[in-house]
């Protein structure tokens, strides 16, 4: 049977650029025994096209010609007869039904597993099998893509035709040598048995030539095994030193990555030392409180006028220290707390020492008998007291700085400035008019006018 289907392949199927894929030896079911062959054959052209060749061998000689060809998607049903028992016979329903009756159930059974695998392959409709064992109709894996059919041909759906059957056609060559050899034995054809006889014992021969070959070889072969060694010593050797190698570079990619990472760390660091130095000079700048204006409020001449003017200076100085607006953070440093306390008590101190200067200089002047209303009895006036006022005005600015710093000694002095000058004031102006007295117990033109004079005082003095 294969070389029957391997001249209808040539012969046949080849010109028309088809592939034999199954062939089954039937004859018509209930009429004289003329054989034929039924074909399943697909294009080897795409779209792919499968159709069931009914092949005749000729009368006249022994070659073979196409009779009759139906498309498998025209084939409506497969019946088998007999699913469970060995029946040669089967239909096949076209336009009308084919009734056939196989040389044998084997080679029925494998035509219609290969009707089967094609319908599952390349036909959208399924061809519907009747009487069938199940052992012939196997699942074929899914296709990526379903074939549709398009006028006489069919559309592929994925996959090698060349997996429904173990058929390989012969190339040129290899029919060329089985021509030759068929050539040179007169009974190839008409005695098969003998010509494969012939075939197995020159196989043996040539197996024998080949063992012989072998065995001559073995010396190159060894050889071989020899020079197989040392290249594999050659490969040990260079896997360890590419494997020293590679600790190497790891060592290195280490230290590299080490390296890179301290760098990071200094560049973080001297970013956070810029930014360190920028708050340590904010507070340097802004919290320092020098040498003489601390030496000025701490022990400064109160009574001076340069003594003054230092003290002033330094405690406007401290006021902008103690006013600065800190930044978020800095009112947690321990060394900013100190100097916040420092200054704290500056203030406190001079404040302190201010106010008792101030509270002298008011003693002082309430008690000064330097200028009496004797020294003016003959213009009988008020002394005038612009010399305390010019004292007084010297430490206009340095009373400024005590009513914002501490409001408390600042009206406290004010209080005893308004006591001490109210004390002075009734004190001379009970001596004014004391005086006032005496000269209006004289006789003369001068008081009388004077007496008059102090009477009209008087009584303005009453209605204001």
């Amino acid at each position: 049977m294969t070389a029957i289907k391997h001249a209808l392949q040539r012969d046949i199927f080849t010109p028309n650029d088809e592939r034999l894929l199954s062939i089954v030896n039937v004859c018509k079911a209930g009429k004289k025994k003329k054989n034929c062959f039924l074909c399943a054959t697909v294009t080897t052209e795409r779209p792919v096209q499968v159709n069931v060749v009914k092949v005749k061998k000729s009368d006249k000689g022994d070659f073979y010609k196409r009779q009759t060809a139906w498309v498998l998607r025209d084939l409506a049903v497969v019946d088998a007869k007999d699913a469970n028992k060995e029946n040669p016979e089967f239909d096949l329903h076209f336009e009308k039904v084919y009734k056939w009756v196989a040389s044998s159930t084997a080679e029925k059974n494998s035509f219609i597993s290969c009707i089967w695998k094609l319908n599952q392959r390349y036909l959208r409709k399924k061809i519907e099998f009747v009487n069938v064992s199940s052992q012939l109709l196997e699942e074929l894996p899914k296709v990526t893509e379903e074939s549709v059919p398009s006028g006489e041909n069919q559309s592929v759906a994925g996959g090698d035709e060349e997996s429904l059957d173990e058929y390989q056609e012969l190339n040129a060559k290899e029919e060329q040598d089985i021509e030759i050899m068929m050539d040179g034995c007169e009974y190839a054809i008409s005695n098969a048995e003998a010509f494969a006889e012939k075939l197995s014992s020159e196989l043996q021969v040539l197996d024998g030539a080949n063992i012989q070959s072998i065995m001559a070889s073995e010396k190159q072969v060894n050889i071989l095994m020899q020079l197989l060694d040392e290249a594999l010593k050659e490969v040990d050797q260079i896997e360890h030193k590419l494997s020293s190698y590679e600790e190497m570079l790891q060592s290195v990619k280490e230290q590299m990555d080490h390296i890179s990472q301290s760098n990071d760390l200094i560049q973080l660091s001297n970013t956070n030392n810029l930014k360190l130095l920028e708050e340590i000079e904010f507070l340097v700048n802004h919290l320092d409180l020098s040498k003489g204006h601390i030496k000025a409020l701490t022990d400064g001449d109160l009574s001076s006028s340069k003594g003054i003017e230092a003290c002033t200076n330094a405690a406007e100085a401290l006021l902008q220290c103690m006013n600065i607006a800190l930044r978020p953070g800095h009112g947690h440093l321990h060394s900013v707390q100190q100097q916040q306390q420092q200054f704290k008590e500056l203030r406190e101190q001079f404040a302190r020492r201010l106010a008792n200067h101030l509270n002298n200089v008011f003693v002082q002047q309430g008690h000064d008998q330097s200028s009496t209303l004797a020294q003016h009895s003959i213009e009988l006036t008020l002394p005038k007291h612009q010399p305390f006022h010019r004292d007084l005005l010297r430490y206009a600015k340095l009373m400024e700085w005590l009513k914002n710093t501490d409001h408390e000694k600042y009206e406290g002095l004010n209080k005893n400035y308004v006591d001490y000058i109210c004390r002075l004031y009734e004190r001379e102006i009970k001596e004014f008019f004391e005086v006032a007295k005496i000269k209006m117990t004289g006789t003369s033109k001068e008081g009388k006018k004077f007496g008059k004079l102090i009477l009209l005082i008087i009584f303005l003095l009453t209605i204001f």
